[in-house]
């Protein structure tokens, strides 16, 4: 092929140009770059091919828009149906010409494209033999016809380099080659997005200076320069940046537009795009000429500077100041300091003293961005001044009422001090230092502290700050025992920087024994940082094994719990592994050694082995080593040697850890442990050394000897609880296996019982209180298990699982029933009874299948499902029945409280006694004082919170919930025994003492989440359930009334908090109390009740309570103060926040808030009836001022208020009649009926109107 094109060039041009077209474009491309660079200047063909390529070009150009007058590659649409027999063969002529046209385009294409890289080669030939005057007709032609070839990519690459050449060699008439070619090239790069493109735009950036950017056909070509503005490609590379900073010299309008258009970015523009922004306006005000500088400077800078300084939030300020940052980054550039002083001065004084925080901190954060602000052309001597006036408000600042702002000044001048210590007068530092060390030090706010320490750490890097900064930094000591962890963290981060300054020492600033407590007690982050600080000292990595070993024993000698905590972090503080191994055989030699240690002692070197051990226990090589530690001779020594629960906690997680093959002492010890738990889940050292007794046991797999101590245990506190207080012990309480032998053990229990009688009624007392005591241990033992994945897995399949289960329901019955006659009663039972129910039902295990451990774990059948529903619902019954048969004994005793309160000397017992014939409790040591009976109802209290948390879980793990209505009834009886404790906490009655009254609120809160969370379930399953709509609106009612008497007995501080658990339910709360209709109209319920009858019989109290809020609300209107000049307060402020919360989600659903509305309306017909018309007042101004305002729109959709309105309005009109007196209910019951007025001509209004179109 490139014989025959050399052939044809040797003729003539045209049959070069003839033989090139036959060609595909991609095949000639590589020989058409020969054939053209072997041209000579003296060649015919310099002169000769330009003219033939015009020629030929203009041709090829002409056929081919006669071949496609509209566009070449238009799609055909398809036919809307299918055509006649007759139209086929028109229609198949015309597909045929279609395609024929479509190859004709084609081969025009090709040869545009073959003439295209022929002038490329042309112009950019080596040996310059072609004239730019005789090969520019062929250029424009191409150049002006390229909106034609747009399709062709290839074509237009080509016209498009041709272009680009023409320009950068800067050929005669390249102003005429632009006007097509700039556009498509920045169309392209905003398109396809390379970097090369952004480049070619960058090289030919001169060219777009020849537009007419006035002109009005220019717009399409300022959008495209607009969009590069708002391009990621143009704002992440430099030319890109240098483009659109060039872009603003073009035009005044092009100025105007783009920086509108940054100015839009800002709120919501990352760092880079900000910094990139930042870098293109300064460049743009660099290059700019008069007009556009102007702009940017007075239209552009200045309103930065007032946004930065007046923004809405601290992050839109920090996004303005980075833009900013461009300028003031470049402030040594000439004139720019200038600048911004200018700009800045008048608006950033004025601003650090205004009395919006939010803008003083804002301006304090630019100060410190343009500090020192001065004036480049002013005096020294007004240079000084206007310094003097920055550290003064910087100073002022420090001590501002914000912390927000004290924070930035804190920071900032530390920034200052390290930035221009040398120029600041030594004065100036002197009191900036004095106040953040003596003032800030001790600021009440955390964010200040910690503010000081970040300042302190960051002057630490000018070093002619040490010197002052050695006497100064002691006083910062006291903050290593800061309230706030992050100030703690951070003092150690301060420390751990002057560690590696060689004129500090960190002990000075705060001293070892404060540090050593400190890493001993403080929380993980903080002992962390200890330890690194620590390590050098303690654990040098350049010093010898064994002596490096002997400095951290002096560290536990000194601090046994530091020195532990110590080597907790120790590894991880990159401590040598080889070094650590050794130190774990010193620590056990040590222990095991005749020295005298005191106990603390051997307690930290336990601990301190103990941690280094789960470190080191991953690698096999140390842990065989490990082995043989441990193993022998000084297991025996250990075992000796610890002393305390600690200690001996830690030798049993060591030998856990460890695994090593003969640990049969320690088991024994073990199970000494397990079973000595009377008072365990008081006592927090002990329950750490149970769980490593578990542990253990676990490890070594005795789980079945551990659960079997635990099991025969427990079942002896079951019967000493069936003998002493007659409680029914079930038969699966004793397995089948070993029914006879147990049954012994009864008999002898038995005998026990009436032997112990026979003595002293104390001493009966005591044995009970023992075996309880010891079933309380087991039964937090047995929560402990439940809650680790491989011993309750365990437990699960064990054969004893229906043993403990039914053991510990007896116990809780006790617990429960016995909770207000026996000071001993505790809530474990009830949460491992619960807990073991929980998971039982979750992990489906039945306890009919447990005695045969191959069908605990059954594979989901219909047996299954009954025996876990047995599990968690008969768990469920149980202990509703327990709640009941308490609230009844309850409700007895409280009828006697007022005598009980007076006679206090009469023994509590003797109330209980009633309870079951045959139950002994005469030997109970109860003095019936207040504050036993304080103690009591609180118990009381956790035992109920810890039941309605039960059925919650119970309710969510298998809904629908099975005795909804017997849960809802115990729900309304556990409000009306919390409502008890509320009213005892008057004045005139109990009165609980600070700790247990902070207990009984926390106990309130949990009851108050699980009831509401109670409500909710009842409502989601009132379809699947149907619970009675009475119960769902009652405990709403009471819910409501417990939130008001709780304001009234505890304030509204307290009841604040309580009403922080009922917020996220308020929708269930507001569904329930419209109960009447709304669960009616769900379900498909015909049997709902009277609200009427209902308010009547039991008015709701909190329908009280509002009606006096509304009523102060109304005075506070008329009287703002009151005779002695002060303020009036609001009577219940927190029951009022409620029902703020409350309106507008009535007001959201107006079927929702005709049920509810019902409510209110009804309190005022019940208010009319007893005549208090105060009460009636304050309902229905709630009713009219807040929940319908538009009285014309409205109570259009309101159809049962309504209906209740033409009965309260008459009988007001009635009773206004009736009265004779002027007095102050005659005054109430005329405003009452202004509120209706508009209402009830309203309501007449609608009824005559129906009644006309009725007729």
């Amino acid at each position: 092929m490139e014989k025959r094109l050399r052939s044809s060039l040797q003729i003539s041009a045209e049959e070069f140009l003839i033989s090139a077209t036959k060609s595909e474009f991609k095949c000639i491309k590589p020989s058409l770059k020969t054939l053209i660079f072997s041209i000579k200047p003296i060649s015919d063909l310099s002169s000769s091919l330009p003219l033939s390529l015009h020629t030929s070009i203009t041709q090829c150009i002409d056929s081919f828009k006669n071949s496609s007058p509209n566009s070449p590659k238009s799609p055909k649409s398809p036919p809307t149906k299918r055509p006649r027999r007759s139209s086929r063969s028109r229609n198949a002529k015309t597909e045929d010409e279609t395609i024929s046209g479509s190859s004709k385009n084609d081969t025009h294409l090709n040869k545009l494209r073959i003439y295209a890289h022929v002038l490329v080669l042309c112009v950019s030939h080596p040996k310059k033999c072609f004239s730019p005057v005789d090969l520019l007709p062929a250029v424009r032609e191409l150049h002006d016809n390229m909106v034609i070839f747009e399709s062709d990519s290839i074509l237009s690459s080509e016209i498009l380099n041709l272009c680009e050449e023409w320009w950068k060699l800067e050929f005669v008439g390249r102003e005429t080659l632009i006007s097509q070619s700039l556009p498509f090239l920045l169309a392209r790069s905003l398109t396809l997005r390379k970097k090369v493109d952004v480049h070619r735009v960058y090289v030919l950036r001169e060219a777009f200076s020849m537009f007419d950017f006035d002109d009005e056909s220019i717009e399409d070509l300022k959008l495209l320069l607009i969009r590069c503005v708002i391009t990621p490609l143009y704002l992440k590379t430099e030319e890109g940046r240098k483009f659109v900073a060039f872009m603003f010299g073009l035009s005044i309008q092009i100025v105007k537009e783009a920086l509108a258009l940054i100015k839009s970015q800002i709120p919501f523009g990352r760092k880079s795009m900000l910094e990139d922004y930042a870098y293109i306006v300064f460049r743009a005000w660099k290059r700019s000429e008069s007009d556009s500088r102007e702009r940017i400077e007075n239209g552009f800078l200045l309103d930065l500077i007032e946004g930065a300084i007046h923004a809405s939030t601290g992050a839109f300020a920090a996004s303005i100041r980075r833009v900013l940052g461009g300028f003031i980054s470049q402030r040594t550039i000439p004139g720019v300091e200038k600048l911004l002083f200018r700009l800045a001065e008048p608006v950033i004084f004025r601003s650090l003293q205004v009395a919006n925080s939010n803008v003083r901190q804002n301006a304090l954060h630019l100060l410190l961005d343009l500090f020192p602000l001065e004036d480049p052309e002013s005096t020294k001597e007004a240079k000084d001044t206007l310094l003097d006036r920055q550290f003064f408000l910087l100073e002022r600042l420090i001590v501002d009422d914000c912390p927000d702002v004290r924070v930035v000044a804190v920071e900032g001048s530390c920034r200052i001090l390290h930035l221009f210590w040398e120029i600041i007068p030594s004065s100036t530092i002197t009191k900036i230092l004095t106040k953040i060390f003596d003032e800030m030090s001790h600021d009440i706010s955390n964010d200040v502290r910690l503010s000081t320490l970040s300042g302190v750490s960051y002057l630490l890097g000018n070093p002619q700050s040490h010197e002052i900064l050695k006497v100064l930094l002691p006083r910062l000591g006291h903050l290593i025992q800061d309230s706030a962890l992050s100030v703690r963290a951070a003092v150690i981060d301060l420390l751990l920087l002057l560690r590696d300054v060689r004129t500090f020492q960190f002990n000075k600033v705060v001293g070892m024994d404060v540090l050593l407590a400190a890493l001993a007690n403080d929380q993980p982050l903080v002992a962390q940082k200890i330890t690194r600080l620590l390590i050098p000292s303690y654990l040098p990595s350049k010093i010898p094994v064994k002596e490096a070993c002997e400095r951290c024993l002096m560290l536990i000698k000194r601090a046994p719990l530091a020195g532990a905590r110590f080597c907790e972090f120790a590894l991880s503080e990159r401590a040598s592994r080889k070094t650590i191994m050794e130190l774990v055989k010193v620590l056990i030699n040590l222990v095991v050694s005749p020295h005298e240690l005191t106990s603390d002692q051997i307690q930290g070197a336990l601990d301190a082995a103990n941690h280094l051990c789960n470190d080191l226990v991953n690698e096999s090589s140390c842990k065989e080593v490990l082995k043989e530690l441990i193993s022998g001779e000084n297991q025996k020594c250990l075992l000796n040697a610890v002393a305390g629960c600690c200690s001996q906690s830690s030798l049993f997680n060591i030998v856990s850890t460890v695994s090593p093959d003969d640990v049969s002492l320690l088991l024994v010890e073990c199970m000494d442990v397990i079973s000595d738990c009377v008072g365990l889940s008081e006592n927090v050292e002990r329950q750490a050394e149970v769980r490593s007794a578990h542990r253990l046991m676990q490890s070594c797999n005795k789980f079945d000897v551990l659960f079997e101590i635990l099991t025969t245990r427990l079942q002896r506190a079951a019967v000493g609880c069936h003998i002493h207080f007659g409680i029914e012990v079930p038969k699966q309480c004793v397995p089948s296996s070993n029914r006879k032998k147990k049954k012994s053990t009864v008999k002898h229990s038995g005998k026990r019982n009436r032997e112990v009688a026979k003595k002293s009624k104390s001493k009966a007392a005591s044995v009970i209180e023992e075996d309880y005591a010891v079933a309380v241990g087991i039964a937090w033992q047995i929560k402990e298990l439940l809650m680790s994945e491989d011993t309750r897995s365990a437990m699960l399949q064990s054969a004893n699982l229906a043993l403990v289960f039914f053991s510990l329901k007896v116990i809780t019955e006790v617990s429960i029933l016995q909770c207000m006659c026996c000071d001993y009663m505790d809530t474990t039972p009830l949460m491992a009874y619960t807990a073991l129910a929980t998971q039982m039902t979750l992990q489906d295990v039945g306890l009919a299948s447990t005695s045969d451990k191959s069908n605990v774990l059954n594979s989901g059948g219909s047996s299954m499902q009954a025996s876990y529903q047995t599990a968690l619902h008969q768990t469920l019954d149980h202990l509703l029945n327990c709640a009941r048969q308490l609230f009844t004994h309850d409700s007895t005793e409280s009828s006697n409280l007022h005598s009980k309160l007076k006679h206090t000397d009469v023994d509590f017992a003797d109330s209980c006694m009633h309870k079951e014939s045959q139950m002994d409790i005469s030997g109970l040591s109860n003095t019936g004082s207040i504050f036993t009976q304080q103690k009591r109802r609180l118990k009381m209290v956790k035992m109920l919170s810890q039941v309605l948390m039960f059925i919650v879980d119970a309710a969510t793990m298998r809904p629908p919930l099975h005795h909804a209505e017997r849960c809802l009834d115990f729900g309304a009886e556990t409000l009306q025994f919390l409502i008890s404790i509320l009213k005892q906490h008057s004045p005139d009655q109990l009165q609980f003492n600070e700790d247990d009254f902070r207990e009984t609120l926390r106990c309130l809160k949990s009851a108050f989440t699980y009831l509401a969370k109670l409500l909710n379930i009842a409502l989601k399953t009132s379809v699947e359930a149907s619970p009675c709509p009475l119960k769902v609106y009652d405990l709403a009612n009471n819910l409501l009334d417990l939130v008001s008497y709780a304001e009234i007995y505890l304030g509204s501080v307290d009841a604040a908090r309580l009403m922080t658990a009922l917020k996220p339910w308020l929708p269930d709360l507001i569904l329930a109390l419209g109960s009447a209709y709304t669960l009616r109209n769900i379900s498909g319920q015909r049997d709902h009740f009277d609200v009427w009858e209902r308010v009547k019989a039991q008015f709701p109290s909190w329908l009280s309570v509002l009606a006096k809020n509304e009523l102060h609300e109304l005075t506070l209107e008329s009287l703002e103060e009151d005779v002695n000049g002060n303020a009036m307060t609001e009577e219940f402020p927190a029951f009022k926040g409620l029902m703020d919360m409350i309106v507008p989600l009535l007001r959201g659903n107006p079927y929702v808030l005709d049920a509810v509305g019902l409510i209110f309306m009804t309190g005022s017909l019940v208010g009319l009836e007893r005549k208090d018309f105060g009460l009636v007042h304050g309902l229905l101004h709630f009713v009219c001022m807040k929940l319908v305002k538009n009285v014309y729109g409205e109570w259009r959709e309101l159809s049962r208020m309504l209906a209740s309105l033409q009965e309260i309005y008459p009988r007001v009109e009635r009773v206004l009649e009736d009265m004779e007196n002027n007095g102050e209910e005659r005054r109430s019951l005329t405003t009452i009926r202004k509120l209706l007025e508009p209402v009830w001509m309203f309501y007449i209004y609608e009824s005559e109107k129906d009644t006309m179109e009725e007729d």
